[in-house]
């Protein structure tokens, strides 16, 4: 169980786009890396193809490191760390280490 999921809103802790929230559109478990929506955006020069009609310069999402971003939790609405554990049923969830509650997605 990955402490970030799509989503969720996050707070970007370092970089060129410190302090931004927004949401995470894309999680790539692999590369410890996610996708946040209007941040890390570069120009990509894009040559017209039988899918795409129009070229031309487009802007669009790259991935960042897992660690530049912190979760919001969304019932207290501060940025937190991530804790696990058990319920009695034995499902595993997440946490917010701040104010204790349950997080799910919203």
């Amino acid at each position: 169980m990955k402490k970030i999921k799509k989503g969720d809103t996050v707070l970007v802790i370092s970089g060129k786009d410190k302090g931004k929230k927004s949401k995470v559109l894309k999680v790539l478990p692999n590369e410890n890396k996610v996708v946040v929506d209007n941040v890390n955006i570069v120009k990509k020069h894009q040559r017209p193809t039988q899918q795409i009609r129009e070229g031309g310069i487009i802007e669009q999402p790259k991935p960042i490191h897992i660690s530049k971003v912190m979760l919001i939790c969304p019932n207290c609405e501060k940025q937190t760390r991530i804790g696990f554990k058990f319920l009695e049923n034995g499902t595993k969830v997440r946490y917010c280490k701040k104010c204790g509650e349950i997080v799910e997605k919203v």
